[in-house]
């Protein structure tokens, strides 16, 4: 007989500056199954909702320091926004107004609760969160089997490389986007071509324009290869036309001769990839253009690069050198190019999964961002 698998309690953060009424609503809320995790102040809340996993925030607008208005606990939502929270919140106020609690829902609460509080209000509150939670990580379930899907699951056959990439999202679904093209000129030479994009924004609408950036890229490819310039000039204006002027995205694309062994790249405001020479020596591609999409005016430049025997070229998102520990230090590049020189005879493969799994040790249990890298080895 299998198993049965426990079901996590719904956990909840309340946050309320008196005593009283963190024991009311721990003692309601345990009646009703739910964990009830609680703190008495702003701070603490911001400091519990960075290192636990919660489903629910439950928040006074009013404290001891500014009991009448609320612009405390509306402060403590915009603190909330700018550290990454994603977790939805539940706003209380004993002052409660109309124009507040819009005011509070326009800052990013969900819902809101006045003081003194109906019992089964707060708990229709809870269940119709819950239950919008739940129907929303089925959506991010599907959305994210389907991102899974656009990443490349076969790698074309090179005489020359050994080649391999990961995507780890943040949130199930993401904005990075790695993929391997097939090209070919009118002259019949083969090229590989290798793309890391880091779509800006997160979740569903970074995965879309994600998905856009892929169809641009695999439809120029499929036109007959240009030189990375001219190619990334017809993706710019594609991606250009579909996103608004907050959107952009950063990347590298690279065209690699296997007959000549050489790389003509572009990077578009993006990490510089770490070329590690078999003799050790360290060469970092930077930036030759700026990023796609933020402007419709865009000139894209090119360099070229040899790829010898026993060398190794490492491509990365952002998220992998910008992740941050329990401790607030960042994994950075030092740490990066000490994981790439410590591997730098390991397979491809290898590699790659020996970088995403240093970086998933280093943050812990969670990252803000989402981490991908590619590893391509001459051999």
């Amino acid at each position: 007989m299998a198993a049965s698998t426990a079901v996590r309690p719904y956990r909840i953060l309340v946050c309320d500056d008196q005593p009283d009424v963190l024991h009311a609503l721990q003692l309601l809320l345990k009646g009703q199954g739910y964990e009830a995790v609680t703190v008495d102040s702003p701070r603490a809340l911001l400091r519990e909702a960075l290192s636990e996993g919660f489903d629910l925030i439950l928040a006074d607008l009013n404290y001891t320091r500014d009991t009448t208005s609320g612009e405390e606990g509306l402060d403590l939502l915009a603190r909330l926004e700018s550290q990454g929270n994603t977790t939805p919140v539940i706003v209380m106020t004993a002052w409660g107004s109309i124009d507040l609690a819009v005011e509070a829902m326009r800052r990013g609460a969900c819902d809101f609760v006045q003081k003194p509080w109906d019992n089964q209000r707060v708990l229709a509150a809870i269940r119709n969160q819950a239950d919008s939670e739940r129907r929303r990580q089925s959506e991010l379930e599907i959305a994210a089997k389907v991102q899974q899907q656009l990443f490349p699951r076969t790698v074309h056959e090179s005489r020359t490389l050994d080649y391999a990439g990961q995507c780890v999202p943040a949130k199930g679904v993401g904005g990075d986007y790695f993929d391997f093209l097939d090209l070919h000129d009118d002259t019949g030479e083969n090229s590989m071509g290798f793309v890391l994009a880091d779509v800006s924004g997160k979740g569903i609408p970074a995965a879309l324009l994600m998905a856009n950036l892929q169809a641009c890229f695999r439809a120029q490819a499929a036109a007959g290869v240009h030189t990375p310039a001219e190619l990334l000039q017809a993706v710019h204006k594609q991606f250009y036309l579909s996103t608004g002027s907050d959107r952009f995205a950063t990347l590298f694309f690279g065209s690699y001769n296997d007959r000549t062994r050489r790389m003509r790249y572009a990077n578009c405001g993006h990490c510089a990839p770490l070329l590690l020479r078999a003799s050790g020596e360290l060469i970092k591609l930077e930036p030759t253009a700026i990023m796609l999409g933020a402007f419709e005016e865009w000139n894209c430049g090119e360099d070229e690069v040899g790829l010898d025997a026993g060398d190794t070229l490492l491509l990365y998102s952002d998220g992998v050198t910008e992740t941050v520990n329990s401790a607030g230090d960042y994994f950075r590049e030092d740490r990066l190019i000490h994981a790439l020189r410590n591997n730098s005879a390991a397979s491809a493969r290898d590699l790659v999964n020996r970088v995403v799994k240093t970086v998933s040790t280093f943050s812990g249990a969670s990252h803000a961002d989402d981490i991908t890298v590619v590893a391509i080895r001459s051999v």
